[in-house]
């Protein structure tokens, strides 16, 4: 899998599902809203807004002063986890069934649990490793940005806690290594 991609979410640009939100959602584009990776996209769109308010101090926000490197790196991961990627094969008794799961939907689960920690904004969730074929063993690498009011490995041990028992209860695969990856840390009463 590569992170090449032509910047498109479903048949939408970025440009277009932020100007969309920027609405308020009204009126309603059913061309959107009828697009699953879209609106997947647009789900991610606002929780990475609702995220950057909850972290950045009041007076960053009245001055203007939001960290833009940050932001434009958690956008670029969107792409990364808007995407469906590989279909992983998930086992099945009946020989008969194909039933797979797509990397989106795990690095989604992945997602998820990081929004529940915390302080702990998960960026980009890589899995290494031939995931098409069933049973593998998948190193998983999950990037994160952490706030610093509080100890920063606790964060990020917390969160490789989840993921190491939802991924060895769910995925269809062997996690043989799991690793978290601290790529920013953001202090909320500093301006830059």
């Amino acid at each position: 899998m590569t992170d090449d991609g032509d910047d498109r979410y479903g048949a939408f640009t970025l440009e277009d599902l932020t100007a969309y939100l920027d609405t308020g959602r009204d009126p309603v584009r059913d061309d959107i809203e009828a697009d699953d990776v879209a609106v997947d996209a647009l789900r991610r769109l606002e929780r990475l807004r609702q995220a950057s308010a909850d972290l950045l101090d009041a007076d960053v926000r009245a001055a203007g002063h939001a960290d833009d490197g940050w932001i434009a790196g958690v956008l670029a991961s969107i792409r990364t986890t808007a995407h469906a990627g590989r279909d992983v094969p998930v086992p099945d008794p009946d020989p008969a069934a194909h039933l797979v799961v797509t990397e989106g939907a795990l690095r989604g689960v992945v997602r998820s649990l990081g929004d529940a920690v915390p302080g702990v904004l998960v960026r980009r969730t890589r899995f290494s490793g031939d995931v098409t074929v069933l049973g593998a063993e998948i190193d998983v690498e999950v990037t994160i940005a952490a706030a610093a009011d509080a100890p920063i490995h606790d964060r990020a041990e917390a969160l490789r806690s989840v993921v190491r028992s939802a991924l060895d209860e769910h995925a269809p695969f062997v996690v043989r290594s799991l690793t978290v990856r601290v790529a920013d840390v953001l202090d909320p009463g500093s301006a830059s």
